[in-house]
Formats: C-alpha cells, sequence, structure tokens
C-alpha cells in the first residue's frame, strides 16, 4: 500500500466516522500545497441536527473557533457535494 493510499483511507475512515474524532464534534484537516498548509474543521452538523454541511471545511482550527454555534457558521467555509470531492481538493485528516 503506497503512502498516498493510506493517507486516502485514513481520511475517508474518519470523516465518516465522526465517533473516532477526539475533538468530537469537530475534526482538523489539512491542505498542503508546496509547501503551505491551510487548516480548517470538519463539524458533525448532524449531531447538532443541521444538514447541509456534512462535506464541509470551515476555515479556522481547534484554537481559534468561535464561541457559538451561529458564530462557528459564520466563518468561511468550502462546501462540497461529497467527501470524496472534499477529499480531492486535496483536504486530509491532520
Amino acid at each position: 500500500m503506497s503512502c498516498v493510499s493510506s493517507v486516502r483511507d485514513r481520511t475517508l475512515l474518519f470523516l465518516g466516522t465522526p465517533p473516532l474524532w477526539s475533538a468530537w464534534p469537530f475534526l482538523p484537516v489539512v491542505r498542503r500545497n508546496k509547501g503551505h498548509e491551510e487548516l480548517g474543521v470538519v463539524f458533525d452538523s448532524k449531531s447538532a441536527g443541521l444538514t447541509g454541511y456534512s462535506a464541509a471545511v470551515f476555515l479556522t482550527n481547534l484554537f481559534l473557533l468561535p464561541r457559538t454555534l451561529p458564530e462557528f457558521l459564520a466563518l468561511p467555509r468550502e462546501v462540497f457535494d461529497s467527501i470524496e470531492e472534499l477529499m480531492a481538493a486535496g483536504w486530509q485528516v491532520d
């Protein structure tokens, strides 16, 4: 198994299994490109009774999370149609 496929498999496993998230309901993700890192978090929106955010990356990190849900949902984000599309955009579990 190559390193790329193991990172992909790990990311797919974690994105689809919120009980594995040590910082639940948030999962830190990162996108690395030519020495540059972008940080983000995925949010288990289903646990909050929200739809439309299951494949969204909020552009923040765990240490800068707002105190309230409305403030968090107002953060800049990238929204995808699926977990696979999120991963194709370069996001992976940190």
